[in-house]
């Protein structure tokens, strides 16, 4: 059989299904089409990357969009044949019962017979290999899929039964920083390409539930913890994740970039990212997108990349704030190997009864300065009090973060290689152990595997500070940063202190309190903007369904319009 090649573009279906055809009746001692197929062409980006130098965002001023290493025919070839037979009528079909539906609307048309899991899972392929194999569309987003899943989507339908938690059979993405057997964990950095390792607490923890692991998406390599300064969203294995809502004019916040950029465009039912310190409130916000970073010990690292294990968590985002309650839900769990992890026995129900909630009588913190500098906050702000929310302004005191780089640089120094020695399953192939390592593979190839520096990895080796100087540092930022939070609260007998993106992301990493955002509306510009909910440590309960009632009064959320 002559070497079948398909012109980069939007996919054309028909055409699929007729060479399908015609691979199953050719001869048999012919080779898989999925070897000969060619779904993906590289292309010249240089002309995209010159236009973005005049950018007035410095970090969007690109050296690359495309990943030089990794070949998009490897990721989508495996689930070529399958996605090729789901038809464009399929897919018209389920697009009003699926695009932008919740979870509870899904597992109903579930239960009526409208749909089946694998009809769910083909829907969201179809889309993915319909987006990102045309060079035009492509938001650098997906890089593993899990070539299983249709067989295992198929076994979630006939096993289906009453009682099995919202998440059962719901595709899910995962974060390329967090371990999945079966795809290999990169963390964005080539010198991981070929990591291998067992699933991460929270990946066994959703796969007991019934979710279905859909694939990996791209972040900021290293989880924006290598470089300063450089784009977010970037990754030398991945290359440049872009925005659905303005490729290459908005920013895709970082570091859980693919997540973000994933859930806008409909990629998946959920998806989950990590934090450090705005690393899931960033790339939420940038994309209009809910997304949870939560109270630390709420969630397991064990099985995650690290930057610092005073501060990481996973967390969900979602297009909606039912969804991101039953992801979280089905993500817990006690874990022995997490010193932080807690028992979340706190006698609440994560996921039900949302929407009975008001903002009437709900007391809020507003910041003097965002609300004389931002008008979609104020306007914002402005519904909730019609809604019957009582709004108080604050003007906070100025809290300097001293010392907080060295958390991440002592933390990472120490996790990093206790994540390789205890999670790396192929010691032979990774043979780095420390951060020194890394840099000293990194400057083997520096165009291709550091084009941006790696300014912080040098902060991390430089950081003279001592273990002494660090737990101090650890201490007061932890008691000054709550403080900040817990007199505005208490003072004014406030449910939860409301801010803008990630603006106060650093203050409530170092708090280690929870924060929700939930999509504000949109900038003239039409870049996203998001209203972000921060409350006290495992008041996660409380802040979903503040954000519930808000949700339901100013529900503003847009489907990119490249991406409907």
């Amino acid at each position: 059989m002559e070497r079948i090649r398909i012109v980069p573009g939007r996919i054309n279906v028909l055409m699929l299904i007729i060479v399908a055809v015609l691979w199953m009746g050719s001869c048999k001692d012919q080779p898989a089409i999925d070897e000969n197929i060619v779904l993906w062409t590289p292309y010249n980006d240089s002309t995209e990357i010159a236009a973005n130098q005049s950018h007035d965002n410095p970090r969007m001023r690109y050296k690359l969009i495309q990943s030089r290493v990794l070949d998009k025919n490897d990721v989508f070839r495996p689930l070529y044949q399958k996605v090729s037979r789901f038809s464009e009528a399929s897919y018209e079909r389920l697009k009003p019962m699926i695009l932008e539906q919740d979870i509870p609307a899904l597992q109903a048309f579930v239960k009526e017979g409208k749909l089946s899991y694998e009809e769910l899972v083909l829907f969201y392929l179809y889309r993915i290999y319909h987006y990102e194999l045309d060079n035009e569309t492509t938001l650098n987003t997906i890089i593993a899929l899990n070539r299983e899943v249709v067989e295992e989507a198929r076994k979630k339908d006939k096993e289906r039964k009453e009682g099995q938690h919202p998440i059962y059979g719901m595709p899910v993405l995962l974060k390329d920083n967090i371990d999945t057997e079966g795809m290999n964990t990169t963390a964005g950095a080539l010198v991981f390409t070929n990591n291998t390792t067992d699933d991460a607490f929270i990946v066994e923890q959703l796969k007991a539930k019934g979710a279905l692991i859909l694939g990996k998406v791209n972040l900021s390599e290293w989880a924006y913890y290598l470089c300063d300064g450089c784009p977010v969203g970037y990754s030398a294995y991945g290359g440049q994740t872009l925005n659905p809502y303005g490729r290459k004019i908005f920013e895709t916040g970082g570091s859980s970039a693919g997540s973000g950029t994933s859930m806008a465009a409909n990629y998946a039912v959920a998806a989950v990212g990590t934090e450090t310190s705005g690393s899931i409130l960033s790339p939420s916000s940038q994309n209009s997108v809910v997304g949870l970073k939560p109270s630390i010990g709420l969630l397991s690292r064990t099985g995650i990349v690290p930057i610092s294990s005073t501060l990481d968590t996973p967390g969900p985002m979602t297009r909606n704030v039912t969804d991101n309650a039953i992801l979280l839900d089905a993500m817990m769990g006690k874990d022995s190997q997490d010193v932080s992890s807690v028992a979340q026995d706190f006698g609440v129900n994560w996921f039900q009864n949302l929407g009975s909630t008001t903002l009437k009588g709900k007391r809020f913190g507003a910041f003097s300065n965002l609300l004389e500098s931002d008008s979609i906050y104020k306007m914002t702000l402005d519904k909730m009090a019609a809604a019957g929310a009582e709004i108080v302004v604050l003007d906070p005191p100025t809290v300097p973060l001293d010392g907080f780089i060295s958390i991440l640089n002592l933390d990472m120094k120490v996790d990093l290689p206790a994540y390789i020695s205890d999670h790396v399953m192929n010691k032979k192939d990774i043979t780095v152990r420390e951060v020194a390592d890394i840099m000293q593979y990194n400057l083997q190839d520096s165009l291709l595997r550091i084009p941006y520096g790696q300014g912080r990895f040098n902060a991390i080796v430089s950081d003279s500070t001592s273990m002494e100087a660090l737990k101090a540092i650890k201490s007061n930022l932890e008691s000054q940063t709550r403080a900040y939070f817990n007199e505005a609260i208490d003072d004014n007998q406030l449910d939860a202190i409301l801010s803008i993106n990630n603006y106060h992301a650093a203050y409530a990493a170092v708090a280690k309190y929870p924060a929700l955002t939930i999509p504000m509306g949109y900038k003239a510009t039409g870049e996203p903007i998001s209203l972000t909910f921060i409350g006290k440590q495992f008041e996660e309960a409380k802040l979903l369904q503040l954000g519930a009632a808000y949700e339901k009064i100013n529900k503003v959320r847009q489907t990119p319009e490249q991406y409907q």
